[in-house]
């Protein structure tokens, strides 16, 4: 039977006698998830993949020192800022519908990224990439957490999830190195067109249309205002690492940011449907995950920015070489994840995340500790491997942790905050943890020429960056409360079974 037919097995209606799309879990919800992550490969390979190639864009079409920050920064600005739009979106239009029109925009925008002979062309491209991202994304994260209800299974999918995107991450440089030094920089853009064929083949005959029930009037001046207040201040966060603190280009857009926060709280407590109800906000295990996401996101951005210039300043690596070197750093990511689904349903989420931001924190104090000269075997990888292994332990748990309690009202919500937070500490740590590298390294190369001087701003950042993942594990361990794994599948469900209603009733406080 086809999985569109009127037939095909469905949810069980929600409270209050609407009717829900909610795809019910089959065999082929497998097929699904490998869809469903290698598209979040694609769009998180895309987040760093044109770092290794600016030169050769440089050289081919004539990009100044503006154009090239262009060119990273146009991804970062639309996949921020239209997160929370687009992932209520999947909720109210339907995920399945979000998630593949937002995988045809970013093929369409990736075809125009490879065959761009004008400056202005890659740009433009490259925002509409992050659009597309920005569809796909949550919605995709949202079907995922529908698909696997169940507590175990949901954290295995989600550790999946995580462990696709961490290779994305870290192959990004890889990939990037080869094909720029092998064939062209068009390349890294138009390697995207296959998955997105792929998954806008598959994905369709794999899993049926969900969607929040009810057809509520669209929180139109939320979505306007909301938007506008995080692309302002991604916008002034990333003029803030090129221009300093100081700069009104930074001083006016934080401000503005400011201010439309400002409104879209007062627009969201008198809209009839919010965007983002401040009930949902309201959640304690969600905001204090979303808090630590936060956190871990600023520690982590920053180091992987600021490792990846020490290797190539410092230590003498060229790019190809570069991008290698964090293979083992994906390797101890893939083993951290392992670990973090027994860990959870063996300690809770509370205390599988404070170990392991320890963890985190501890390898960053080893990076820290890297100088001119040290080998990669003695020096760079210890402190690697330890941090990936607490990255790999941390980054599924939080995201069970910032997707408690979602419903197929929902997900795409809880989902798409979880992104924009991580986008956003991603923002901060690169303006500010970077930018006071970059000032140390200044003051201490004025003060003395010492070989220290090229190491000072990299080993005071990572400290940071381990003192704020230390801090993130204090406000967990305080204030995150114990949720009973009945939690997430009741919530999920809805009106599910009565053993999950039994469960959901019975969680600890």
């Amino acid at each position: 039977m086809p999985i569109d037919d009127p037939r095909h097995p469905r949810s069980r209606p929600s409270g209050g006698g609407r009717s829900t799309t909610t795809p019910r879990p089959d065999g082929r919800r497998r097929p699904a998830l490998v869809v469903l992550c290698f598209v979040q490969f694609m769009l998180v390979l895309d987040d760093n993949v044109v770092s290794v190639a600016l030169p050769s864009l440089r050289g081919d079409l004539g990009l100044g020192t503006a154009g090239l920050a262009w060119v990273v920064n146009a991804y970062f600005l639309a996949f921020g800022g239209l997160l929370l739009t687009a992932g209520r979106m999947a909720d109210v239009l339907g995920r399945r519908r979000v998630f593949l029109t937002g995988v045809a925009l970013f093929g369409i925008a990736s075809t125009a990224c490879g065959l761009a002979q004008e400056p202005w062309q890659l740009i433009s491209g490259r925002f509409v990439q992050g659009a597309g991202a920005a569809m796909a994304s949550p919605a995709a994260l949202s079907m995922i957490t529908l698909l696997f209800p169940g507590t175990g299974e949901r954290a295995r999918a989600l550790s999946v999830w995580g462990a696709v995107a961490a290779l994305g991450g870290t192959s990004g440089l890889v990939i990037s190195g080869v094909l720029t030094g092998l064939a062209s920089w068009r390349w890294i853009f138009l390697i995207n067109l296959p998955v997105a064929a792929v998954a806008l083949v598959l994905l369709p005959r794999l899993t049926a249309e969900s969607r929040a029930a009810g057809r509520a009037r669209p929180d139109i001046p939320g979505a306007l205002l909301g938007t506008a207040a995080v692309v302002s201040l991604v916008h002034g966060l990333l003029q803030a690492g090129e221009s300093g603190w100081a700069d009104p280009a930074v001083i006016g857009p934080l401000l503005l940011a400011a201010a439309l926060a400002a409104g879209f709280l007062m627009a969201e407590a008198r809209a009839e449907a919010p965007l983002v109800p401040m009930s949902f906000l309201a959640d304690r295990t969600r905001a204090v995950a979303n808090g630590a996401t936060l956190l871990f996101s600023v520690a982590m951005y920053a180091m992987a920015f600021l490792l990846m210039i020490h290797l190539q300043t410092v230590l003498g690596y060229g790019p190809l070489k570069a991008g290698v070197a964090y293979l083992p750093y994906g390797a101890g990511i893939l083993a951290g994840m392992r670990l973090s689904t027994p860990a959870m349903l063996k300690m809770g989420v509370r205390w599988t995340l404070v170990p392991s931001f320890l963890i985190t924190s501890a390898g960053l104090l080893l990076l820290a500790g890297v100088a001119a000269g040290d080998s990669y075997a003695t020096g760079v990888l210890p402190g690697m491997l330890v941090t990936s292994l607490g990255c790999g332990l941390s980054l599924p748990t939080l995201t069970v942790a910032a997707l408690t309690g979602t419903t197929d009202e929902n997900a795409g919500l809880g989902s798409a905050i979880l992104n924009s937070v991580q986008q956003i500490g991603g923002a901060v740590g690169i303006a500010v943890l970077v930018t006071l590298a970059e000032r140390r390294n200044d003051a201490v190369a004025n003060a003395a020429d010492s070989p220290g001087a090229a190491t000072e701003g990299f080993s005071s950042a990572l400290v940071i960056a381990a003192v704020l993942l230390v801090l993130g594990a204090v406000l967990i361990a305080v204030l995150l409360r114990k949720v009973a794994p009945g939690r997430h599948d009741a919530a999920v469900q809805g009106a599910g079974t009565e053993q999950q209603a039994r469960e959901h009733s019975s969680r600890d406080a």
